[in-house]
């Protein structure tokens, strides 16, 4: 075998072989290794897509939809903004309490029993504030009471009841969003490292494997594949990030996935295919990338 494979040569003089071309090979396809992981990717391997928005004028769009805006958010960040939404309405309403406590002139007749206040046991700010929170929390300690000689106060209590029930609706339904995105569940998602062209069936074909390793499968999954590569039309126009499909199996129904276990994932190279005209020496050279996308909804029956 040895005597037959161009990387053992034997050097004159000695009977020893010689892994001069086998270690010139090795130190290749180390900065061949170097070269790719110092080559800037579209799509990170954890899913996540390395493109930044620079020059963005119309920053209003994104307050048009500011549902998405927060649900798009770090963690860090929605969590502020989740305790910054209570914590000012109830500062906000626990101001006008006391307002209405100031000028009803309330504060001043806290040991007058004759008097009917707004509120009951109000002595300040922090006893407005804490009513404040008690009214949009509904907790209701039954402390602090407000009195029907007070028709401001009553339209206040209203204006707040609905004004908070609003805010829990869109910061809970923010939280629960986020929450229930499926990026940790990618994670368990498994890809194979390199892809490989070889024959299957006597025809070419570009394979790579997925797997799940979790125990409640993916039911309807479904798996597509695009290729991102710098395209120059014939009128002369460059396109750096051109998109272009994969077929792996759409036309067939070979791409809907039974993912139970690994499955190797075959796209047949004809003239169909964008690598019918690319020969092994420019497949070598090439800069582009495969991002393959795997959706399905997860498993929701019990064991």
């Amino acid at each position: 075998m040895a005597k037959d494979n161009n990387a053992f040569t034997t050097v004159p003089g000695s009977t020893k072989p010689s892994f001069s071309h086998a270690s010139k090979l090795a130190e290749k396809l180390e900065k061949a290794d170097k070269k790719l992981r110092r080559r800037q990717r579209y799509v990170e391997k954890d899913g996540r897509c390395n493109v930044q928005h620079g020059n963005v004028r119309e920053t209003y769009r994104y307050l048009t939809d500011i549902f998405t805006t927060l649900v798009d958010l770090k963690w860090r960040v929605s969590l502020l903004v989740f305790i910054l939404a209570y914590a000012i309405t109830w500062l906000f309403f626990g101001v006008i309490w006391w307002f209405i406590a100031y000028c009803r002139g309330d504060l001043e007749h806290l040991e007058d029993p004759g008097w009917t206040p707004c509120i009951k046991n109000l002595n300040g700010f922090v006893s407005a504030f804490l009513f404040s929170i008690e009214t949009e929390t509904t907790i209701g300690y039954g402390h602090r009471v407000i009195t029907d000689k007070c028709p401001e106060g009553i339209i206040l209590l209203l204006l707040q009841a609905i004004l908070g029930s609003m805010v829990n609706a869109f910061m809970v339904g923010c939280m629960f969003v986020k929450i229930s995105q499926p990026n940790k569940r990618a994670e368990t998602l498994v890809f194979s490292s390199h892809a490989v062209i070889s024959l299957r069936d006597d025809k070419l074909c570009l394979m790579f494997r997925v797997g799940d390793l979790r125990q409640s499968h993916i039911v309807e999954a479904s798996i597509r594949a695009k290729l991102i590569k710098s395209k120059q039309t014939q009128e002369g126009e460059f396109i750096p990030l051109n998109q272009t499909d994969i077929n792996v199996g759409f036309e067939t129904g070979d791409d809907r996935l039974f993912l139970v276990s690994p499955l190797i994932i075959s796209h047949e190279i004809n003239e169909h295919s964008p690598f019918w005209e690319v020969s092994k020496r420019q497949l070598e050279k090439d800069e582009f990338e495969i991002v393959v996308i795997l959706e399905g909804m997860v498993e929701a029956t019990g064991r």
